[in-house]
């Protein structure tokens, strides 16, 4: 009987380790996915009166809400960091620190704080992502162009990028059920890929 015990426990300890290799699998997936389409949304823009609108904070934004603050930061601040040293370098670390502290701090309030109201925390975390964001940039187009009136200039472009890409993020999460879609593939106690 003992015996017996003993072998059952290490079977479900092969299991939990196999189901752990699996989600750690999806989780690198995803995350190198969501970096993938920032560098690719990064590349590009709408064009605005005075330059370019992007759409990566929409992935930031999403990926921050998905994932842990680690891989939220590779997401957000590796990805916008390799989007513009592939097609624009002046503000690559810029873009590092920035969307990498944006990331971060979506994920902390999405994963950490109001646990039993999700929608709400993520709601938070991304409106406090968007002012990172703006204040970032600003402060950084200050320092890489050292002219303030350029930074001024591209404020208004700055702050609807941020809200654009907050208000993508929550739908594209919320509405359109790609976090239960994740929360299911990762929270899955069965054999995923059975």
């Amino acid at each position: 009987m003992v015996s017996f015990g003993a072998s059952k426990v290490k079977e479900e300890a092969q299991m939990s380790q196999k189901q752990y290799r699996k989600i750690t699998t999806i989780r690198l997936t995803v995350t190198g996915v969501l970096m993938a389409m920032n560098i690719a949304l990064s590349s590009f823009g709408i064009p605005v009166p005075g330059g370019r609108l992007y759409l990566c904070d929409v992935v930031i934004s999403l990926a921050a809400i998905l994932l842990n603050p680690f891989e939220a930061f590779v997401v957000g601040g590796v990805g916008s960091f390799l989007g513009d040293l592939l097609f624009y370098p002046a503000p690559m670390f810029v873009s590092l620190v920035t969307h990498g502290l944006q990331a971060a701090v979506i994920s902390v309030f999405s994963h950490k704080i109001l646990k039993s109201k999700p929608i709400l925390a993520s709601g938070i975390g991304v409106t406090i992502g968007a002012v990172i964001m703006v204040v970032g940039y600003t402060l950084g187009k200050i320092y890489v162009y050292s002219t303030f009136e350029y930074a001024m200039v591209k404020l208004p472009y700055e702050i609807a990028q941020g809200a654009i890409g907050a208000i993508f993020g929550m739908l594209l999460c919320w509405k359109c059920g790609i976090y239960k879609l994740f929360d299911t593939m990762i929270n899955r106690k069965t054999d995923l890929f059975a």
